[in-house]
């Protein structure tokens, strides 16, 4: 059967297992946990920097959108004042020039009918003063003779 020696003295295979052991947690703490440690700490810190850094642009975006809407709902607003504005300003320049042609269009249909008058008194004279002279040329005709 196995038997466990627990002798102090001579250094005995107890102590020496546990000085190995210890040795060896030392060894594995200095070589490989705090450098695996220190690594898994600057991944957390740069997890933790880049999650604060998307935060604060999901943030900055968040503002730009709301920032583009009121910009875009505030130039519907004054795009939507301005063609009210021209649409009356066309309105008022679409009145000033009808009633500009309608002004015109008087003048030249009263300037045409006091040339038609004249032309009418004219033609009348020319040709009451042929319907005279046709007028005694036929009453001579009928008659035979000659009318003074």
């Amino acid at each position: 059967m196995l038997s466990i020696d627990y002798s102090l003295w001579p250094v005995g295979n107890l102590w020496i297992q546990v000085f190995s052991f210890l040795l060896l947690m030392f060894l594995l703490n200095v070589f490989l946990y705090r450098p695996i440690r220190k690594i898994m700490i600057k991944r957390n810190d740069k997890t933790n920097s880049l999650e604060k850094s998307i935060e604060d642009y999901l943030t900055w975006c968040e503002q730009s959108e709301k920032d583009v809407e009121e910009g875009i709902t505030q130039a519907r607003k004054e795009g939507s004042k301005e063609k009210s504005i021209v649409k009356d300003i066309a309105i008022e320049e679409e009145n000033r020039i009808l009633q500009e042609a309608g002004f015109l269009v008087e003048k030249k249909v009263g300037d045409a009918r006091k040339e038609i008058d004249v032309k009418i008194e004219e033609i009348s004279k020319a040709l009451g003063n042929q319907i005279a002279g046709f007028s005694t040329e036929l009453a001579e005709k009928i008659l035979g003779r000659s009318i003074q």
